[in-house]
């Protein structure tokens, strides 16, 4: 790994570490807090944005492993910023097609970009609020299929994962 691409993997790990902190901001009843998280995942965006311009999608055989899943988490809550999980979902198709993305990965961010875009989710990865105690996804485009195509990437079915939610 060149020094470049060391600094690189360093980056995306230390941007993930800061998410993980701040995270609890985005549902915060503070309009500071989530103001404070906004400003946050839009600074991690536009610099995962010139981090593709760069170096493509950054593949765990280009940055390890810890940093690729750092750069996914980073495009998965780049949720105000359309381009840019448009332009990492595409990078990230290729690099599953070329075997160094995983499926189960691509799936999420997939999910995640269709319910941006205000289209229904293929996975049911996303989820749109709690029921009854229990949580319940945003639209599907195949619901009663959900599973199945969960399995396809590696997926736990619904229940098992929404399980790990549950409010009851």
């Amino acid at each position: 790994m060149t020094q470049d691409v060391a600094a690189l993997a360093v980056e995306l790990r230390d941007m993930a570490a800061a998410d993980h902190q701040s995270a609890v901001r985005a549902n915060s009843d503070e309009p500071a807090e989530q103001l404070a998280w906004r400003r946050l995942t839009a600074r991690h965006g536009d610099r995962l944005g010139e981090i593709m311009d760069e170096y493509g999608w950054p593949t765990a055989e280009l940055v390890g492993e810890e940093a690729a899943s750092a750069a996914w988490l980073i495009a998965q809550h780049a949720d105000r910023q359309l381009d840019v999980q448009r332009r990492a979902l595409q990078l990230m198709q290729q690099a599953v097609a070329a075997g160094s993305a995983g499926a189960r990965e691509l799936a999420f961010l997939r999910d995640r970009t269709l319910v941006n875009e205000g289209r229904k989710q293929v996975y049911g990865t996303q989820i749109a609020g709690v029921k009854d105690g229990a949580p319940v996804p945003w639209p599907c485009e195949e619901p009663e299929r959900m599973d199945e195509l969960r399995a396809e990437v590696g997926i736990e079915p619904f229940d098992e994962y929404v399980a790990k939610f549950s409010m009851t």
